[in-house]
């Protein structure tokens, strides 16, 4: 009879322990990427970051500002995206990944304007402000988007070409896709200022390269194979602005062909230095990620968070890309 007391003792003893390790663990502080609450690593707010991609320099720069934001504010943020920006259902699974750690708020920049908005909505009922950034939804479910004035800034684009190109002549556009807002309204942008006041320029067509370079430059080159004249190019972002030079440079036409960039990147930079671009635009996109994450704290608080945030955009070419303005904002 004592030996079995003994035993059933020593089981108690055994359960208790493991009870005691367990809820030890259950306290004890996690990595941002292994969040299962609204708090990261001891009390720190934790706000997931979603972008459209990670492998442009554009995204690395837009981090590095959410980085700078988080360390000034005491949170705590992740910040992923899908190998390519044609990977529309990767980044729905990783929006459903991040709502599952249940944060107090998420930045998100959507690949398709409507696919996230189901799990939007979830967010919105569980009570986790929604900052979208660089592109926005066809929903009012976020309380702000932090980006460009991505129609402006096209348009001035156009501008810029017209002038370039003496006002008349055949133009070609790759567009990094036309499912994402900033997609849209760069293209919008861009052929709306065209078509409304330069009667002489004509846009002879309109491809989509997913913002990949090698798909860009093999759209490019057939555009150039079936429009002899074509005398400009408008590249919609880095990877397509990218693509653009690569088909210019490949098939001889420096000099000959007129292009204009959105974004910026080394590619870009060498390309405008060297002469084969004309010019681009660039974003702020350290003020982007900084400004999402602000957002995001500050509706966190209770704090008014105005519904748009317009981080600004500039227009730079070999007369000023190396003024302090612009270095600013570029981005290698």
């Amino acid at each position: 009879m004592k030996k079995f007391t003994a035993v059933v003792l020593a089981v108690l003893m055994t359960v208790v322990m493991l009870s005691a390790c367990g809820s030890n663990n259950d306290g004890g502080s996690q990595s941002s990427g292994d969040n299962g609450g609204t708090k990261a690593s001891g009390d720190k707010i934790y706000i997931p970051i979603i972008s459209k991609g990670f492998q442009h320099q554009f995204w690395q720069a837009v981090k590095a500002g959410a980085e700078k934001a988080a360390t000034e504010f005491n949170v705590e943020i992740t910040f992923e995206g899908p190998e390519t920006e044609a990977q529309v259902d990767k980044q729905i699974e990783m929006l459903q990944a991040a709502l599952d750690k249940k944060p107090s708020a998420i930045g998100f920049a959507a690949l398709d304007s409507q696919a996230s908005i189901p799990l939007l909505q979830k967010a919105k009922d569980a009570n986790i402000p929604v900052i979208a950034f660089d592109s926005g939804v066809d929903s009012d479910i976020p309380i702000t988007t932090a980006s460009t004035d991505n129609k402006a800034a096209a348009a001035l684009a156009a501008d810029k070409m017209a002038e370039l190109i003496g006002g008349e002549g055949e133009v070609g556009v790759i567009v990094h896709d036309q499912t994402s807002v900033t997609g849209v309204d760069r293209r919008d942008g861009f052929v709306n200022r065209i078509k409304e006041k330069y009667p002489n320029i004509k846009i002879v067509d309109i491809q989509y390269g997913g913002g990949d370079h090698l798909k860009s430059t093999d759209l490019a080159k057939a555009m150039m194979q079936a429009h002899p004249n074509l005398k400009g190019f408008f590249g919609s972002n880095e990877g397509s602005a990218v693509g653009v030079i690569n088909a210019v440079t490949e098939l001889k036409k420096e000099g000959q062909i007129t292009v204009i960039g959105f974004d910026s990147g080394k590619a870009q930079i060498d390309a405008i230095k060297s002469g084969v671009m004309a010019g681009a635009i660039t974003q702020n996109p350290v003020g982007i990620g900084y400004e999402t994450v602000k957002a995001a704290v500050e509706a966190i608080r209770g704090e008014k968070v105005e519904s748009t945030i317009d981080t600004g955009f500039y227009y730079y070419d070999k007369t000023n890309i190396d003024s302090d303005e612009i270095k600013a904002v570029l981005y290698e």
